[in-house]
């Protein structure tokens, strides 16, 4: 009796050392809410819907506007010059002779193009946008996903731990009343030293369990701290539930829902809208063009040049209306193949997503099989715990007595701890097994809901 108080003393003690502690809904909103990883899939979010607008503005007509000054010489020849982009243009007829005789030229100009119809090449490229930023929000939900069920598993990990600080506190209180009693028995000479010796053993055994209980509890302490960017002495965890019996049931459903399913299908539906984009980049293309410009130059016709100042100022203006059109012949085999490229990104892509649904299953069954063994376990627990503290009493009494020997007396007593410990995480592991399971499923709202 005495130890199952200072066992339950000690348990308060741990719980509430922290300070203030948060229950785990409060831990998981708060890890969601504030881990790096979730704004930045937020802002890659952001950048999606930008590019949407991006690709919207493909729509709208093209201004540009010119304007140059240059000094240069006049010399110009007949004859045809293949596209380049080295050599500048010179207007005007060509001159009997070559001078270095050098003038000022100007230049303004105004153009306006517009693209009437394009096939439903601007709309592909706008949907294949959109496919970006929805791959984007399933990699939102995804990441959450990912840091609500680390928060909660840091939660459930520091009960556990602390649950085995407890324990073995428990278990150094009862080494060091053996000690008393053996102590008593030693220096009256009714049992060997050695008894004493083998007792002293076995205290420094259970305060090494206990210092490797209390490193787990900084350590998962730490995990969740730093999932909700505090210190982890600013961590407590709150009991709530926990080590209550849970729901009978888990909750139905399968991993179709998953976020990381969606995500998968949306990276399907990205790779289908580029193919789309590129069956309608083969088409003639059709701009409807206006334009408006200024010309100034200090040569004349007849070979003359102006005053120094002259062609500074534009004095020349013409104006004018265009419907063009052009069609990228040999671009098809080039457009083929990236076609076939991403006809085998889809295949990719579509394996991945069966390969996931797979794993997921497989995640799905593993916890399960979790949660079966854990309640079994469950309802073993008080039966082990009980056959453990008799076995306990009866082997000190025994030893007392002169009846028996400290080797069964500490074997009863490392049984009796291994007995706390296991009823005290017995319901915990039936916790974490739905954890399991509701993360296999991709909600985990679910067991955030059983868990009030």
């Amino acid at each position: 009796m005495e130890c199952g108080k200072l066992f339950a003393i000690s348990l308060f003690v741990t719980l509430t050392a922290a300070g203030e502690s948060i229950t785990l809904r409060q831990a998981v909103e708060r890890s969601v809410e504030k881990y790096p990883s979730v704004r930045v899939s937020l802002e890659q979010v952001s950048a999606a819907a930008a590019g949407v607008q991006l690709a919207r503005t493909a729509f709208l007509p093209k201004a540009d506007f010119l304007s140059q000054v240059n000094r240069a010489t006049r010399n110009n020849v007949f004859g045809m010059l293949m596209p380049q982009s080295t050599l500048p243009n010179i207007s005007g007829p060509p001159l009997h002779e070559n001078k270095l005789t050098n003038v000022w030229g100007t230049a303004v100009g105004f153009l306006v193009s517009w693209e009437p119809f394009d096939f439903g090449l601007r709309k592909a490229n706008v949907d294949a946008a959109d496919v970006v930023r929805r791959r984007a929000e399933a990699g939102v939900e995804r990441t959450k996903l990912d840091v609500a069920t680390a928060a909660a598993d840091a939660f459930l990990t520091i009960l556990a731990a602390e649950q085995l600080v407890a324990s073995a506190k428990a278990s150094v209180v009862r080494g060091r009343s053996l000690e008393t009693a053996v102590g008593a028995l030693v220096k009256a000479e009714l049992r060997p030293g050695a008894d004493g010796e083998r007792t002293r053993a076995e205290i420094a055994l259970a305060e090494t369990q206990q210092i490797q209980a209390e490193q787990a509890v900084a350590v998962s302490k730490a995990a969740l701290a730093q999932l909700l960017g505090v210190a982890p002495s600013e961590v407590g965890a709150e009991a709530g539930r926990f080590f209550e019996t849970p729901p009978g049931m888990e909750p139905e459903g399968g991993v179709s829902e998953h976020p990381v399913l969606r995500e998968q299908r949306v990276a399907i539906d990205e790779v289908k809208a580029r193919q789309t984009a590129l069956d309608r980049t083969w088409y003639p293309r059709f701009l409807l063009q206006g334009s408006t410009y200024a010309r100034g130059t200090g040569a004349f016709v007849d070979g003359t040049t102006g005053g120094a100042a002259s062609g500074l100022g534009p004095n020349i203006s013409n104006w004018g209306l265009g419907f063009t059109m052009f069609f990228p012949l040999l671009e098809q085999p080039g457009l083929k193949a990236r076609r076939e490229i991403e006809v085998h990104k889809e295949r990719t892509e579509a394996a991945r997503l069966d390969q996931m649904q797979r794993e997921l299953n497989g995640r799905l069954e593993k916890a399960k099989a979790m949660l079966d063994g854990a309640r079994r376990a469950a309802k073993q627990a008080p039966v082990q715990l009980q056959a453990a503290k008799a076995v306990e009493q009866q082997a000190t009494a025994r030893y007392k007595a002169g009846l028996g020997t400290i080797v069964e007396v500490a074997e009863a007593q490392r049984l009796l701890a291994q007995a706390e410990a296991d009823s005290a995480l017995a319901n915990l592991n039936v916790w974490r097994a739905l954890l399991a399971i509701a993360a296999s499923k991709g909600n985990v709202n679910e067991f955030l809901d059983q868990a009030r």
